[in-house]
């Protein structure tokens, strides 16, 4: 059931787990639903921190001219609330697709094809992806964290990282490309993207 309710719309996501847990409109509408979850998200969200990794291989990406993406299911409204503490580190990239912006939530692949699509368009003139008239799967590397999310990259024909989050059951996802307990394990070079540049050595003091 979560598989799927993490990949809908808000309004048939409600309706999903209202069925699920069988209650009566009586009870509850999945209108009024939303609008309760709404509240509470507008006070957790603001205050969510970033997990450990991130920042790390946002700035390397950007700092090494690699094109970088957010496609996120979140709605604009959603995204802009639960990046506020971190508004400079998402205006590195070069595009950000929210849910509110394509007909179908993942596990279609549709969000992360027009990522790539706007990738290609924001591609400078005379550089290797106008060269070879745009993005394809193949050179394209998503990092996600739920299962809705891997079927879509495979789906879209790109490489992926899955990077689980403790709370799903994975269970039935499609095999993504390499799967880490954090993003402080990924190793870029692993996908031909450039290396960390080396951890300054300590000068030895004399003895």
């Amino acid at each position: 059931m979560f598989y799927y309710f993490l990949s809908s719309q808000a309004l048939e996501a409600a309706e999903i787990l209202i069925s699920e847990l069988e209650l009566t409109p009586e009870q509850i509408t999945a209108e009024a639903f939303i609008q309760e979850r709404e509240e509470k998200l507008d006070k957790m969200f603001p205050g969510v921190d970033l997990l450990p990794g991130v920042t790390k291989l946002i700035k390397h990406l950007k700092e090494s001219g690699v094109p970088i993406a957010v496609a996120t299911s979140s709605h604009k409204r959603h995204f802009d609330l639960k990046t506020t503490k971190h508004k400079e580190l998402f205006a590195l990239f070069d595009v950000i697709v929210t849910g509110d912006q394509v007909t179908q939530g993942k596990p279609c692949p549709e969000i992360f094809l027009d990522a790539a699509a706007r990738l290609s368009a924001a591609a400078p003139p005379g550089s290797s992806i106008r060269e070879q008239g745009g993005l394809k799967g193949e050179d394209c590397l998503v990092f996600e964290d739920a299962p809705a999310g891997i079927e879509a990259a495979v789906r879209a024909g790109m490489r992926s990282v899955f990077v689980p989050d403790a709370m799903l059951d994975t269970t039935g996802t499609l095999t993504p490309s390499l799967q880490i307990k954090s993003l402080e394990d990924f190793e870029p070079s692993i996908f031909h993207l450039p290396p960390y540049p080396p951890l300054p050595v300590e000068n030895e003091q004399a003895a």
